[in-house]
C-alpha cells in the first residue's frame, strides 16, 4: 500500500496547466496583434471585441487550469473547472478511476459522485502516485477504524 502523504497536499497536473496557458498567452497576444494590424475598414469597437474575445477564451482556459485537489486534516478541497466542493473526510466513500478515464471519480456519502479533474489521466505516472496518495488518505480519514 501507498504510504500516506503527509498533509496539507495538493494535487493538481502538470501538462495540463502549461498546455492551457501556454495556449492562453498565444491567443490573447495573437488577438492583440490581430486589433493592430487589420484592416482599417476594423473599427476600433471592433478591435475591442477581438480583444476581449481573446481574453474570454483565456479565462477558460484558466479555468480548466486551476483544477486541483487540496486535503487537509479535515477533508478534501475539490476545485474542478467551474465548481469548488468543500467535502469532510468521512463523506468520502472511496475514489475510483478505471483505464482511460481522465480523472477520478470520489464516492461520497449520500450516494453522489463528483469528478476530481485535478489529476489527470493523461499523466499516466503522475496520475497513478497521486490517485494513491489520495486512495491511501480516504482509507486512513474517511473509513471508521476496523474495532478490536
Amino acid at each position: 500500500m501507498t504510504d500516506v502523504p503527509a498533509l496539507p497536499v495538493v494535487w493538481r497536473p502538470r501538462t495540463t496547466r502549461i498546455v492551457a496557458y501556454a495556449t492562453a498567452g498565444t491567443i490573447v497576444l495573437g488577438m492583440i496583434v490581430l486589433a493592430v494590424v487589420v484592416t482599417p475598414r476594423f473599427k476600433v469597437l471592433d478591435r475591442v471585441l477581438l480583444v476581449a474575445f481573446g481574453l474570454f477564451v483565456a479565462w477558460i482556459l484558466h479555468m480548466l487550469a486551476r483544477c486541483r485537489v487540496l486535503a487537509d486534516e479535515t477533508g478534501l478541497t475539490v476545485v474542478n473547472a467551474f465548481r469548488t466542493r468543500r467535502l469532510e473526510w468521512p463523506e468520502v466513500l472511496g475514489v475510483t478511476m478505471s483505464a482511460g478515464e481522465p480523472w477520478p471519480t470520489l464516492d461520497l456519502a449520500d450516494g453522489t459522485s463528483i469528478g476530481a479533474m485535478g489529476i489527470n489521466g493523461a499523466e499516466k505516472t503522475l496520475a497513478a502516485r497521486q490517485l494513491a496518495e489520495l486512495r491511501a488518505l480516504v482509507h486512513t480519514r474517511g473509513e471508521a477504524p476496523n474495532p478490536t
